[in-house]
């Protein structure tokens, strides 16, 4: 036998291999870690964007006269709820409701899965500041209720 038909790899050609393998991997690990979050981002923009659109689909309809709101009232949603529930059109003879969101999403950043949508989001009031949303009797605004700083480091409640 020749001595090419025994020929293998080495001991030290092997632990070269796994030691170029485990540097790419830790390369790669925060990349990946970067990507997740990214995505988690686009989709907080893409679900406040969508409630923020429907409470102001709702304002617009009490203005329009398309939904009964008492005249003291700011004509704001008195919950997340009602967006996707939807409300009677007092302008259709046959009050049919009005559906400002097909679902209500959740906030991606709430850690919790197994809590409803509406109560993973930090709700503002007409009357309340901006600097300190508070509850109040309607839904003027929705924030993150996450502490964490995104990406551009801004936090997401300041989205």
């Amino acid at each position: 036998m020749t001595l090419e038909a025994h020929r293998g790899f080495t001991l030290i050609e092997l632990i070269i291999t796994v030691a170029i393998v485990g540097v790419l991997a830790l390369m790669v690990t925060p990349l990946l870690e970067v990507t997740v979050k990214r995505q988690k981002e686009v989709e907080l923009r893409d679900a406040l964007r969508q409630i923020r659109q429907g409470i102001d689909a709702y304002h617009q309809a009490v203005l329009d006269k398309r939904i009964e709101s008492p005249a003291d009232a700011s004509g704001y949603p008195p919950s997340l709820e009602v967006l996707a529930n939807g409300v009677p059109d007092i302008s259709n003879p046959e009050r049919r409701n009005i559906y400002f969101l097909r679902r209500l999403p959740r906030d991606p950043m709430f850690p919790a899965s197994d809590v409803p949508a509406q109560e993973t989001w930090g709700k503002r009031s007409y009357a309340s500041a901006p600097d300190a949303p508070q509850q109040g009797d309607d839904v003027y605004d929705v924030y993150s209720l996450s502490e964490v700083a995104g990406l551009n480091g801004v936090p997401y409640r300041q989205w």
